[in-house]
């Protein structure tokens, strides 16, 4: 399997930011561009993205004929890349992922998704995909617990281009998979190593919080929170807190 050409940057002030300038200018990939640091990294809301040496930042750029809602989906396929990367470097198990995409180790946040897209003039939607990964450093004094791989390898964590290596191929993989048969291979592969699942969380929405219990996803990636009265809220944006998680 072809994986897209990697572009490499010793800094950047976001990789995401590189690929929405060239997006905007008519390039629409697809390519990973990547830095050893950024200067402005970003995360979800707006959330300031820490990237010391050692761990990595990663955008894909590419574009897509499927619908904006559909095109959405992307970061359930960044999620399942990034859950096989921590399998690769960690082992079978050592990570789960929880809605909407971000990848924990034991409970703690060790990568963090943002997708950002806008349309084309031939109709089709260009789509960044960036990926941070906690590979060496795990970031303090931050909303939830963060962990980094070094914590749970014997030996040094990879670099940063050798992890990007494998998260590309995986990517590719389950990309594929996405354009080919849509969303259920995606759902199944996030539904078998999604955390919380069946236990009560809190969803935080920009206007209001939800208290229930998790009960998977809809067909379009919405999470189904099940209310104390028995009705099913389907979460489409916001933030969903498990326990410290």
């Amino acid at each position: 399997m072809t994986v897209p050409p990697i572009e490499s940057y010793a800094e950047i002030d976001s990789t995401n930011a590189e690929a929405r300038r060239r997006a905007e200018s008519g390039e629409t990939g697809p390519v990973w561009i990547t830095a050893l640091t950024q200067t402005a990294g970003r995360g979800r809301r707006g959330r300031d993205w820490q990237t010391k040496v050692g761990n990595l930042a990663a955008t894909l750029l590419f574009s897509t004929d499927k619908p904006a809602g559909e095109a959405a989906q992307i970061s359930f396929v960044a999620a399942l890349a990034a859950a096989d990367l921590a399998e690769t470097c960690l082992g079978p198990g050592a990570a789960t992922v929880k809605w909407p995409n971000d990848l924990l180790i034991h409970g703690r946040k060790a990568v963090g998704i943002l997708v950002e897209s806008g349309p084309l003039p031939d109709g089709r939607i260009w789509l960044a995909v960036g990926i941070g990964v906690n590979l060496a450093h795990a970031p303090q004094d931050v909303e939830r617990p963060a962990a980094a791989f070094a914590e749970f390898m014997q030996g040094p964590p990879p670099s940063p281009r050798a992890a990007l290596d494998v998260l590309a191929l995986a990517f590719e993989r389950w990309r594929t998979a996405w354009e080919r048969d849509g969303f259920a291979p995606i759902a199944e592969g996030w539904t078998e190593r999604a955390h919380g699942l069946g236990q009560p969380c809190e969803a935080r929405l920009p206007n209001q919080t939800h208290r229930g219990v998790a009960e998977g996803l809809d067909l379009d990636g919405a999470l189904r929170l099940r209310l104390d009265d028995g009705a099913v809220l389907r979460i489409t944006a916001g933030d969903v807190f498990f326990g410290g998680s």
